[in-house]
């Protein structure tokens, strides 16, 4: 007997945090999508693993996540919707044997398949994995702030990085790997999937300028957190351009201070 699929904690996760992220303003109208690596143990306990609902193409070769298990939300679908609609939002599928294909396990229910970025997931889900195998989640989100900061700031992800550092004394602490950054790129292309995964090799945050932000991390909490403080930060950087830019800020040797209080290590270069 299988338990309801409602009262999955991974479901009630990807649906609170969808509706955090558009309650945020961070995904407005269908903007956004979140992917969540599940274990079997995890599936089976409220799925029949053995029956598959459809079968669709990826349009790339995940062969490195075959048999592997997610729950991601659909294309075109609304994050305000996913609470009141999780089984028209959101789909648990699996990475076929051919590994250019998913199985759907459950939801997409009105014949709704993957986010249109599920490639780009993908590949950063095997890059990450391959750094920390505790990895589980990608998230993207157009965090308005952030957006805002790529129009002003130099695009140079050592300035961006060491800007949103001195915004808020927590940051160097939360996002030590700093952000990375790739050119502005056409979303739902292989080509920016391969950028975003380069960057993944080295850092959790990556930004699309003028678009968004992608973020990985190990829980669904740590990942919106992330994200959550580097937006935080780029807002500061608003308010005070706003109000004239800097008069002072958090020295190199204060950032450098909090890094050894925390045990954590800055990305080098940054630091002088």
């Amino acid at each position: 007997m299988y338990k309801d699929i409602l009262t999955a904690p991974f479901l009630q996760e990807m649906c609170d945090t969808t509706a955090n992220l558009y309650r945020l303003g961070w995904d407005e109208r269908n903007g956004g999508n979140i992917s969540y690596l599940l274990s079997e143990e995890e599936v089976k306990k409220y799925l029949d693993i053995a029956h598959v609902e459809r079968t669709v193409p990826i349009g790339f070769d995940a062969t490195a996540l075959i048999g592997k298990y997610f729950i991601v939300t659909g294309s075109g679908k609304y994050f305000k919707n996913v609470k009141s609609k999780p089984a028209e939002s959101l789909g648990v599928i699996r990475i076929a044997a051919d590994g250019r294909s998913y199985e759907l396990l459950w939801g997409f229910e009105d014949g709704g398949v993957a986010t249109s970025e599920l490639p780009t997931h993908l590949m950063n889900h095997i890059q990450r994995l391959e750094v920390d195998p505790n990895h589980r989640i990608i998230m993207h989100c157009h965090a308005t702030h952030v957006i805002g900061m790529t129009f002003t700031h130099s695009l140079d992800e050592v300035a961006f990085t060491k800007t949103l550092w001195e915004m808020c004394t927590e940051c160097i602490v939360v996002f030590p790997d700093g952000v990375g950054i790739i050119p502005w790129m056409v979303p739902g292309t292989d080509a920016i999937g391969k950028a975003s995964a380069f960057k993944m090799k080295d850092m959790r945050l990556v930004i699309w300028p003028h678009h968004g932000i992608f973020g990985a991390g190990t829980t669904m909490d740590e990942t919106f957190g992330l994200i959550e403080t580097a937006e935080k930060a780029a807002q500061v950087y608003t308010i005070v351009c706003a109000q004239g830019g800097k008069k002072q800020t958090i020295t190199d040797q204060q950032l450098q201070d909090l890094a050894d209080a925390f045990g954590v290590t800055p990305r080098e270069g940054i630091l002088n």
